[in-house]
């Protein structure tokens, strides 16, 4: 048997292994909310309705999670195994196979088996993508059906979560052929994005029939407590407010849910709920204006919480759940047999593999490489990768409002796939390998250094809201 017949073999076994071992998917709390609207038929905005709307034409085909299970899956394989396949036939058999080993590693594969937006946007990215490498790499243009199917995916992809777009719209753009300048693709992408953003809302609400509901207050509630709690102040909330964060520990650059707990702050949240978005976002503004450090100081400080950089050594959210959470809506959970796989996803997650802030190097790295060397078919695809991976990050410095490492698994499997794809080209110059070893070698050390000395949290979701944040930047007190 030929390699090339080989590769997609050995994806197509290890799709099947994923579904033997995970069988019948893992949910956590999001999916159980989700599926609760496939049975009941009613929809909201808090997660987007896509999701729940595909179930629920799937649900037919299977009981519970199953049919998501499968999809998401199946689209993680299949895009894996034509990406694999496509540089076995041209010449690179190893980076091929290297592709369907990274595909395999427990913390990708586990965190696939979990039935959540994110799993779904990454399959979706990735079927995408395999048809793109399938076609170019073998020097042809995409066919009209492979097109449409580009076009399905990456608009499903944009949809399923909220930003999303920050991911697909740069991958787009930069997939579009032919030879551009950076001003062109930059401005296009903010138009882009700009757009979809635009449209969104009307999709969720009109097409799919999802109610509105305060999930739009989360991102300006998160920033004003991380106002109030470095410039002891911010216009807005009130002084019983910012006097009930400080005493509750309500502010954490991890995560806005202690705002949101009913056992913490969610009082604020309460009063929030009935205020216009509208109203919401232009005193949201106003705070930071004002206080432009104190937004940036906030900003910042969660950055580095949610790329996992200078933080604890336990530091929750990043390994993938073996069982699913109790659940009252027929929503299964795995057999025992994966379990050893989850555990050595959780060693992965807490190595720098599963650091956001490793891949982010990894893929500014990419682009630099790529910048360097002469345009190919497979270079060029690594640097829309690289682009997306960074683009996303990029916008959990203004957009983000948790911590967990699953918002991180498209830019991480981008910038890793691009890392082989230009590797596979060949040798790169020698000064800039080293650089881009060294900073990376430095990023590393540095967080290596901080899990060393910084006081840890106590491990779990729980635990964590309860948790009074000595690890994070002293606050203010509150100005009376």
């Amino acid at each position: 048997m030929t390699t090339s017949r080989q590769i997609p073999l050995a994806a197509g076994l290890l799709f099947l292994l994923q579904i033997a071992l995970w069988w019948p998917g893992v949910a956590m709390f999001d999916t159980i909310g989700q599926y609760a609207q496939v049975l009941s038929g009613a929809y909201d905005d808090w997660h987007p309705p896509i999701m729940a709307k595909l179930w629920a034409l799937l649900h037919p085909l299977g009981p519970g999670a199953v049919p998501m299970f499968v999809v998401q899956a199946a689209a993680y394989w299949l895009g894996l195994g034509l990406i694999a396949a496509a540089l076995a036939r041209s010449g690179r058999v190893r980076a091929g196979w290297v592709v369907i080993a990274l595909g395999a590693l427990p913390l990708f594969v586990a965190w696939q088996s979990v039935v959540l937006k994110d799993a779904q946007m990454l399959g979706a990215m990735l079927a995408a993508v395999g048809i793109v490498a399938r076609a170019r790499f073998a020097g042809r243009s995409l066919s009209m059906p492979a097109l449409i199917a580009v076009a399905v995916l990456l608009g499903y992809a944009a949809l399923v979560r909220t930003n999303a777009v920050f991911a697909v719209v740069p991958l787009g753009v930069m997939l579009v052929p032919g030879r551009r300048r950076w001003v062109g693709r930059a401005g296009a992408i903010a138009g882009l994005t700009l757009a979809v953003l635009a449209v969104s809302p009307a999709i969720n609400h009109r097409l799919f029939g999802a109610e509105p509901t305060s999930v739009s207050h989360t991102l300006p509630l998160f920033d004003l407590a991380g106002i109030a709690h470095f410039a002891g102040n911010d216009g807005v909330l009130s002084a019983d407010e910012r006097v009930l964060i400080v005493a509750k520990h309500c502010y954490q650059p991890f995560f806005w849910d202690p705002i949101g707990s009913a056992s913490r702050c969610g009082a604020i949240a309460d009063r929030f709920q009935p205020v216009p978005a509208g109203t919401l976002d232009l005193a949201w503004a106003g705070a930071i204006v004002r206080h432009p450090l104190a937004y940036a100081r906030h900003r910042i400080a969660h950055l580095n919480a949610t790329t996992r950089w200078l933080v604890p050594a336990v530091w929750t959210s990043a390994a993938p759940p073996s069982v699913s959470e109790i659940n009252t809506v027929g929503l299964g959970t795995p057999a025992k047999v994966a379990q050893p796989i989850v555990a050595a996803a959780g060693w992965l997650a807490a190595s720098p593999l599963g650091w956001p802030i490793a891949w982010i190097v990894v893929a500014a790295s990419v682009v630099a490489i790529v910048i360097a060397s002469a345009r190919t078919p497979i270079r060029d695809l690594a640097l829309a990768l690289a682009v997306s991976a960074l683009a996303l990050e990029a916008s959990f410095a203004v957009v983000s409002i948790a911590s967990d490492l699953r918002y991180h698994l498209w830019p991480m499997m981008a910038a890793a796939l691009a890392a082989i794809l230009v590797a596979s080209e060949g040798r790169v110059p020698r000064r800039l390998a080293l650089g881009c070893a060294l900073a990376l070698a430095l990023v590393i050390a540095a967080g290596v250094g901080a899990r060393a000395t910084l006081p840890s949290p106590p491990p779990g979701y729980t635990a964590m809201l309860e948790w009074d944040g000595q690890a994070a930047a002293p606050a203010r007190q509150p100005a009376l």
